[in-house]
């Protein structure tokens, strides 16, 4: 790696707006002044937040990343050998890891950086998902890009050091102020996450430190202030903490009057649930799907889950394909980089069997094709697609309909309901 901060020590390098971070909005007005900043690990605190990018990170972690090349036409599943980190990225991480790693550095920063480590041959051998913190964006007065990777005993770093943009693959989304840095939907999202973040934490303290019995009981005329300091030590003993809910006994001529939720309580878990539905809408997270509101009625199964592709998971799945096509010069080489969709839109039973006995009806499948769908040992003969003898293809149907009588058998008798053309 030494060689690279050698060849490119004398270039005039620029750095990317600091390094690809922007900060997050201020939490409330005048908190810049203050020195109060929202931080990632609020804003991730925040139940919807941390669920929608969980939720995304693990459903695309768990499509299998395949290598594929063409044959007759079709895309079929291969290795190479000189590509061996798709099998396995790197020496402490599986695959699913890997992209798991990969989605929520995206989700979270707005940029992956993922370092091409190369063995003593120049052969890339491994991937690393870099700490999007610990990378700088440059680019030379020649518009020549560049990253400044800083020490990372993970990659083999132990110096900082610069690279070409060859030897880094990076993966960015919503780069609204500059095409290599990515803004991560955190930003987006920020100030209501920080509204829930602050909801919750004044939930936990008041059912943690206040006292609200379901009933009170009040009598008439003055206390003295021995009798308010004993009634206000039997409270906090006896109605606060754990007791919340039992209703308070004070002795005397006394009241009993009933307490339900202020409509101020009842507003907070309403401003509550709107920031989580702000949370999901910013990250196109439906919010059925971390268990806010209910399922859209109507609907199948099958069809929300493919809402929640197209509207979710279908831009990242595609950025990972195009990066590491683009990162390795993939298609020129005949191959492509697939992640394997079949585990994400996995149908019922019922609509599986349905699925593919017509697709065997058709001629599209193969019965042995089916069959290893349902983990059924293959047939004889059953590796060649078929259709019923009575069906006939275009060509021969345009043939037997440019002859004078289309019905007419070789026996020269019309198979029609018309005239025959035989006479007698």
């Amino acid at each position: 790696m030494g060689l690279f901060s050698n060849m490119f020590r004398k270039k005039s390098l620029s750095p990317v707006n600091g390094g690809g971070g922007w900060r997050i909005l201020e939490p409330f007005m005048g908190a810049w002044q203050r020195n109060i900043e929202l931080n990632r690990e609020d804003l991730l605190s925040f139940h919807a937040v941390f669920a929608c990018i969980s939720i995304i990170s693990k459903d695309i972690g768990k499509l299998p990343l395949e290598l594929r090349k063409k044959e007759n036409g079709v895309w079929v599943k291969t290795k190479d050998k000189n590509l061996p980190f798709f099998e396995k990225p790197n020496h402490f991480q599986t695959m699913q890891q890997f992209l798991e790693y990969y989605i929520i550095s995206k989700e979270t920063r707005g940029n992956t950086y993922v370092l091409k480590l190369r063995n003593f041959k120049g052969d890339v051998e491994q991937l690393i998902v870099l700490n999007p913190d610990n990378v700088t964006p440059l680019v030379s007065d020649d518009g020549d890009v560049f990253y400044k990777v800083g020490i990372d005993k993970l990659a083999k770093l132990q110096e900082s050091i610069i690279l070409p943009a060859s030897e880094i693959i990076h993966d960015r989304w919503n780069c609204l102020y500059h095409p290599l840095v990515g803004i991560s939907p955190l930003v987006a999202c920020g100030l209501s996450a920080s509204q829930g973040t602050a909801i919750q934490k004044y939930g936990a303290k008041f059912f943690g430190n206040n006292g609200r019995p379901s009933g009170i009981l009040t009598m008439p005329g003055k206390i003295s202030k021995e009798d308010a300091q004993t009634i206000k030590e039997n409270w906090e003993a006896n109605y606060s903490g754990e007791n919340i809910g039992k209703t308070a006994v004070l002795g005397g001529d006394v009241k009993y009057i009933a307490m339900s939720m202020p409509a101020a309580d009842a507003q907070m878990i309403e401003q509550h649930k709107w920031s989580a539905e702000i949370c999901c809408s910013v990250i196109n997270v439906p919010p059925w799907k971390i268990g806010i509101g209910s399922i859209p009625q109507g609907q199948k199964v099958e069809d929300m889950e493919r809402i929640y592709l197209n509207s979710c998971l279908q831009s990242p799945i595609e950025a990972i394909e195009n990066c590491f096509d683009a990162a390795f010069d993939l298609k020129a080489k005949g191959y492509e980089v697939f992640l394997d969709l079949s585990t994400l839109l996995r149908m019922d039973s019922i609509s599986q069997m349905n699925f593919y006995s017509l697709g065997v009806q058709r001629g599209i499948f193969a019965p042995n094709e089916a069959r290893a769908v349902f983990n059924y040992e293959p047939k004889t003969g059953g590796d060649t697609p078929y259709i019923q003898q009575q069906n006939y293809s275009l060509e021969a149907i345009s043939k037997r309909d440019s002859k004078d009588d289309p019905f007419a058998s070789a026996s020269g008798k019309s198979n029609g309901d018309g005239d025959a053309s035989n006479s007698e």
